[in-house]
């Protein structure tokens, strides 16, 4: 059976830490399913979300490992609709580990048979956040150093 994980996000934008995620992943996973979600807690989107998938594909099309998924749903029901038994999330610090341990939590709650995946961020990536990344490049920063394709 194939070990099919879901790496959840808005990926808005899909940062290097983002990737250096995904990258480590396919070492332990068969698939991983780039899941861009929507967030009800985030009104719009700074980055387009058809350019992001066009950016996300193109820097994984030499690997039929990953692949893109756009969903508006729970998270645990699109694992079990494409068969992935598993979540992966980055934690940066104590913080996310918190935040994402509560939803983990929920998710389990839901489908009993997804277990999420914790991957300590490297260290390289700690400080970035997609957040930090909007801030800067909305204020003409340039990001290009944080993130794994042109803007």
């Amino acid at each position: 059976m194939k070990k099919i994980a879901i790496f959840p996000g808005s990926f808005d934008p899909f940062t290097k830490g983002h990737h250096d995620i995904v990258v480590r992943s396919l070492n332990i996973f068969d698939k991983v399913i780039i899941g861009i979600g929507y967030n009800s807690a985030k009104k719009t989107r700074y980055f387009d979300i058809d350019t992001m998938v066009s950016k996300i594909e193109n820097l994984y099309k030499e690997d039929p490992r990953v692949s893109v998924l756009v969903y508006n749903d729970l998270t645990s029901s699109i694992a079990k609709n494409e068969g992935a038994r598993f979540l992966v999330r980055g934690l940066r610090n104590t913080t996310d580990f918190e935040y994402e341990n509560t939803i983990s939590q929920m998710n389990r709650k839901l489908n009993p048979d997804l277990e999420t995946v914790f991957l300590i961020t490297s260290p390289q990536f700690a400080a970035v956040s997609s957040t930090i990344i909007r801030e800067v490049h909305r204020y003409g920063g340039d990001v290009t150093e944080y993130l794994p394709y042109q803007v």
